[in-house]
């Protein structure tokens, strides 16, 4: 049992990957309308942006890079402030966890780097395999490795690329890259780095030819889009909220002004630009009501128009064809999205016409809008697949995309008359593969690639649990085929169930040696989530978050039940928003599991929501509800709050990953609850005297560098080793 204790340990870190407790996940518009915006390109480059000022004129010779006089990195000062006394003991505590960990992880380097090794060359192998391709016309732009490259789309010589832009030779070796808009004329690229100790990123526009020239650095931006060759807007960001948009121009006029600024505090504002380029849009979001205004590419200085003023519950996105606002809404009955259209000329809601109406229980992943189609991609009972709409046959086809897809990538393609759709599909232990879908030749194509050397033996499992009011709940299980008796294998489980977004099933390589060690790794999609629709969250937040739990426990008794490892063997994982349900779990139902590990939790979810003068707290109302205005909430909330109601029993095993430099989940609500935890245990331990009772593990882990939603490959390598790290007979 030692043996399988150690095995399951082995995983604790392989659970926890970026659901964001975002302030705008649920409605983030439009260039990934439904689920929460993507990235174009992530890198894995470092930790953080620092000042830096390049030599005016200065040309960087291997890179053909040179910077215009005055061009600086902005960097944010610190602050100087008398140390009180609270601020003092939570130094010290701080230090003392931090010194904690560094003895723990000291005591396993051999098995630190015997698992390092193993994921670098599981990284070499898939790290280039799913950078999305930016294509405009014969012209590919994508990065690799903090540089972006342009190549032609035909080209088949890999050799034959030019870079245009890289971090390291501009001084920006420890920012990602984050996003890139091309204007339309491919005469300018904007680019978004970010620093992992920051929410905030720095956009740069660089002027792009045979000497690239860096233009204009803006600090503090969200979104961006280009309306003309020369104008672009964006968004700024300060203390997690988006409420201004602005517009620049690089014509021999150059000038910066407001364009439009959000007043109320629960909306988050973002732009983004139609298909055609016809419009650019400015969307106001909160967690469930939506607004749009529609800036005229042709006339980008003109004031915004109003599409349709925000209604209460309705949330609504805008594409455009042919002189009609296609709307992407959740206006009508059933509350699920539905593709409407109005003329420009006319578009408040009394004149949206319906085009098509999804099935029950599917969710809308995206939506791509071309000259004479338009392509959802859904996702339904966990299978993907794509609804094909025709604008001059008016027809529909569905077309099912392979079992083992778990998620999609769309690759962004800008020109709308192209006759062909390019997107990614992945799953948790299958790397991307690039397929590509012909209008003109209606057939689905998987584009060659270079062969990854993974196993093909992984085998998916789709089941539902019966939930404590019969809800029937998915859960998707994955597992080597050759694996026996999977009764005693190391199960992990996953779960989020909150803001409406699914639990992230993209492709990790932790994930796949997880699989080549016999592990089994289950998925539950519990309400509160979004993986069946809008519906599916509504049932699953506010005075319903308690089924999001009821769920849980069901799949994870299910699952023992089948066969699919037993509690000893089972560990529990979660981040951000996913910690209050993994911590309610802990508290109530102990027994179902063996260890827990946690990856920035929400775990104070009553006292974090008493504090208005936190930056979400307000717009965060619409999913856990306000305890300041409703007794019955406030009574509610408490009822499942993890910090809340931790009691003296046994619990089992705590891995916790927190960061210094996290705006979204506070380190001193981490803190008081890994003490109460820890207090809680040791109490039941020194109250019973039965023969082989253990003391629980409770472990946490603060990283200095790092914030909420970012941290580097670098990193996020070593936490993995770092988490390996934990002997069974400390844990157990």
């Amino acid at each position: 049992s030692c043996v399988g204790l150690r095995n399951l340990l082995q995983g604790l870190s392989f659970c926890v990957r970026y659901y964001f407790r975002h302030n705008h996940l649920q409605t983030t518009c439009l260039y990934s309308k439904i689920k929460p915006k993507k990235c174009h390109i992530l890198d894995c480059s470092g930790s953080t942006c620092t000042q830096m000022t390049v030599p005016p004129g200065s040309i960087l010779p291997w890179r053909f890079f040179s910077c215009k006089e005055g061009t600086k990195v902005p960097s944010k000062r610190k602050q100087n402030a008398s140390i009180t006394s609270s601020e003092l003991s939570y130094k010290n505590l701080l230090k003392s966890e931090q010194e904690n960990w560094n003895d723990i992880s000291a005591r396993y380097k051999a098995m630190t780097k015997r698992i390092k090794e193993k994921l670098e060359e599981l990284h070499k192998y898939t790290f280039n395999s799913g950078s999305p391709r930016i294509r405009f016309g014969e012209n590919v732009y994508f990065e690799e490795n903090g540089c972006i490259f342009l190549s032609k789309a035909d080209d088949a010589d890999e050799g034959n690329v030019d870079i245009l832009f890289s971090t390291e030779d501009l001084g920006f070796s420890d920012a990602f890259i984050q996003r890139i808009r091309i204007s339309p004329d491919q005469r300018y690229m904007a680019i978004s780095l970010k620093s992992e100790n920051s929410e905030e990123a720095t956009c740069i526009i660089v002027k792009l030819g045979h000497f690239p020239v860096v233009e204009k650095v803006i600090p503090n931006v969200f979104s961006f889009e280009w309306a003309t060759n020369d104008v672009l807007y964006y968004t700024s960001q300060k203390n997690l909220k988006c409420q201004n948009v602005f517009m620049t121009t690089f014509s021999n006029q150059k000038h910066t002004k407001l364009v439009y600024t959000e007043q109320d505090a629960r909306f988050f504002v973002d732009i983004y630009c139609t298909k055609d380029r016809h419009f650019l849009t400015i969307n106001s979001n909160s967690k469930t009501t939506s607004e749009v205004w529609l800036v005229d590419c042709r006339h980008p200085f003109k004031l915004p128009a109003l599409v349709q003023a925000r209604t209460k519950g309705i949330i609504y996105h805008i594409e455009h064809r042919n002189d009609e606002l296609y709307i992407l809404t959740t206006y009508g009955e059933p509350a699920e999205y539905k593709l409407m259209k109005a003329p420009v000329a006319s578009s408040g809601m009394e004149n949206w016409q319906l085009v098509y109406a999804l099935e029950e229980k599917t969710k809308l992943v995206d939506l791509e809008m071309f000259s004479d189609h338009c392509i959802m991609f859904l996702k339904n009972a966990g299978h993907l697949y794509l609804s094909v709409i025709s604008f001059v046959s008016h027809s529909v086809q569905s077309i099912k995309l392979p079992t083992w897809a778990c998620e999609f990538e769309l690759e962004s393609h800008p020109e709308h008359t192209t006759g062909t759709c390019y997107f990614q599909l992945t799953s948790p232990v299958h790397p991307p593969k690039h397929f590509a879908y012909s209008f003109k030749e209606n057939n689905l194509i998987e584009q060659a690639v270079q062969e990854v050397p993974i196993i093909t033996n992984c085998h998916t499992t789709r089941l539902l649990a019966k939930s404590k009011d019969e809800t029937l709940v998915p859960i998707t299980v994955f597992h080597n085929m050759n694996s026996k008796e999977l009764h005693r294998k190391p199960l992990l489980v996953h779960v989020y169930g909150a803001y409406g977004i699914d639990l992230n099933m993209s492709f990790k390589e932790e994930k796949l040696m997880l699989i080549e060690e016999g592990w089994i790794l289950a998925y539950c999609h519990v309400r509160g989530g979004g993986e069946l629709g809008l519906s599916w969250h509504k049932d699953g937040c506010q005075h319903n978050k308690l089924k999001g739990l009821h769920d849980l426990k069901a799949c994870i008794m299910l699952l023992h039940e089948l066969g699919f490892s037993q509690p000893k063997y089972t560990a529990l994982a979660a981040a951000s928003a996913g910690g209050v349900l993994a911590g309610a779990l802990c508290n109530t139902n102990p027994e179902l599991i063996r260890a827990m590990v946690l990856q920035a939790p929400f775990v104070d979810v009553l006292n974090t929501m008493m504090k208005t003068h936190l930056p979400l707290t307000i717009e965060e109302q619409e999913e856990w509800g306000n305890p300041l205005a409703d007794e019955k909430c406030m009574k509610y909330i408490k009822s499942y709050c993890p910090y809340q109601n931790i009691k003296t029993q046994c619990y089992p095993s705590v891995f916790i990953t927190a960061y210094e430099n996290d705006q979204r989940i506070p380190l001193t609500g981490i803190l008081q609850y890994v003490q109460k935890l820890r207090k809680a245990a040791l109490d039941h331990a020194s109250r019973t005297s039965k023969k082989g009772n253990r003391i629980p593990n409770i472990i946490l882990d603060i990283q200095t560098n790092g914030s909420h939603c970012d941290s580097s490959w670098e990193d996020s390598l070593n936490e993995v080793c770092s988490l390996y790290c934990t002997h069974p007979q400390q844990v157990g």
